[in-house]
């Protein structure tokens, strides 16, 4: 079996972590082999989070500076800040609804561009989708689901070893039933996204 590097960077509380969880568990229910990775010691605070997840026979969760085969970014300037994981052949996927950091909301650092950062993701890999997820997740019923609205994007794109039906039978089995319901419909609006972009 092929090997599948992907990245997720998101900040605290976006629900990096979850989204792994459940990919995590695809993977179990698929029996494909998962090494995985996180950082997030800065989560509390607003800092970024970051998931490694290699799919296939790897032996290491690392994943190299240009070895990505997936970035997702929950925060398109971390998203950005990441670029350096991928390489030309990488699919990306970013939330176009940023978190301001503290030093840009105090005066003392500048956002970047949105459409500028766009153009930066394009030059430097294969795809781009981009959208507004935290729009979605609105939309879906729970404004905390921009996790499932991006896990949906990355199923339609077909790079992942597992089906998106068997994404959704681990978000039935990690989420909370209060939640299941506005997760499964902010998948498929992700899912509908990514089909048009």
């Amino acid at each position: 079996m092929d090997t599948t590097r992907l990245i997720i960077v998101a900040v605290g509380g976006q629900g990096n972590l979850l989204a792994s969880s459940v990919l995590g568990e695809a993977a179990l229910l698929s029996g494909i082999s998962l090494n995985m990775s996180e950082i997030h010691g800065m989560a509390q605070r607003g800092g970024v989070v970051e998931s490694s997840l290699v799919f296939g026979g790897a032996r290491s969760p690392i994943i190299a500076d240009g070895e990505a085969d997936v970035l997702v970014g929950f925060e398109p300037a971390e998203t950005l800040r990441a670029l350096g994981r991928c390489n030309q052949n990488t699919v990306v996927i970013t939330s176009l609804a940023p978190l301001m950091p503290f030093t840009v909301n105090i005066g003392q650092g500048v956002y970047p561009d949105l459409d500028e950062l766009q153009a930066q993701i394009r030059d430097r890999t294969a795809r781009l989708i981009a959208f507004n997820a935290a729009t979605l997740a609105r939309k879906s019923g729970n404004v905390l689901s921009v996790n499932m609205v991006l896990l949906g994007a990355l199923a339609q794109t077909d790079i992942l070893p597992f089906s998106a039906d068997t994404i959704k039978e681990a978000m039935k089995r990690k989420t909370k039933k209060a939640f299941l319901e506005s997760n499964l419909n902010a998948f498929d609006l992700g899912y509908q996204a990514a089909a048009g972009n």
